[in-house]
């Protein structure tokens, strides 16, 4: 099936009109949009913790998905800023957590902490924010290419980056639950997605392979054009 909307001059010029949406779909396209329009109705009436989790995944997968990083350093860079950004804004104030737990929206995953008491009526929630997840994924998808890029039919990177965060994670959800107190995630994932992989690299010897890695290299024709430019402004 398709479906398509036009846009164009009237009947009587003769003008090809152009189309402005062009969508194909099929039976399954339709069956999902189904099942994806009852959860957000059941989020929109219910407001439950598990249609929550659901968009919030879905959000997450997405963000991986269409964010990209082009280089580690990049990446480190980036991880970097916002470990220090993240413990700031946790244990400097209290803005992001009266934020996370006042605002009513799939921006965040929770974790009920009572579910063997209440079930799925539970109550008492966890929190880990869609930006945990995000930044780190699209960092650890950046490991999966420079695995690709090296042609050795390994995944050595992505798995240490993958390990890497599943530890740091743990180790959030522990220290949360000994101090019982919010703990900024990224305080212990950045060391450990970025410590791992580069430690992996610097026993493996790709270290400096890792960091001139570049995922969308600029061809030659781009340089010089942006060369041409740069003159030109000079010029003017």
């Amino acid at each position: 099936m398709k479906f398509t909307i036009y846009y164009g001059p009237r009947a009587h010029q003769r003008r090809k009109k152009e189309p402005i949406m062009d969508y194909a779909f099929n039976r399954k396209d339709l069956v999902c949009l189904g099942m994806c329009s009852a959860i957000g109705v059941w989020y929109l009436l219910k407001r439950h913790w598990v249609a929550n989790n659901l968009f919030g995944i879905a959000f997450a997968v997405n963000g991986v998905e269409l964010l990209q990083l082009n280089s580690i350093m990049t990446g480190c860079i980036l991880l970097g800023g916002l470990f220090f950004y993240d413990i700031f804004w946790v244990f400097g104030t209290n803005v992001m957590v009266t934020v996370a737990k006042s605002f009513e929206a799939p921006i965040k995953l929770v974790f009920p902490q009572d579910i063997l008491e209440k079930g799925l009526g539970a109550s008492n929630f966890a929190m880990l924010g869609l930006g945990d997840i995000v930044i780190p994924g699209i960092f650890i998808a950046l490991l999966l290419r420079f695995d690709v890029s090296q042609k050795r039919n390994s995944k050595v990177y992505f798995y240490s980056g993958f390990i890497a965060y599943c530890l740091g994670l743990f180790t959030t959800i522990f220290v949360m639950h000994v101090f019982k107190h919010a703990q900024p995630a990224l305080l212990y994932l950045v060391p450990a997605c970025i410590g791992l992989p580069l430690l992996t690299a610097l026993v493996k010897g790709d270290i400096k392979d890792m960091f001139s890695y570049e995922d969308n290299p600029e061809s030659e024709e781009d340089k010089e054009k942006k060369k041409e430019k740069v003159e030109d402004k000079k010029e003017n």
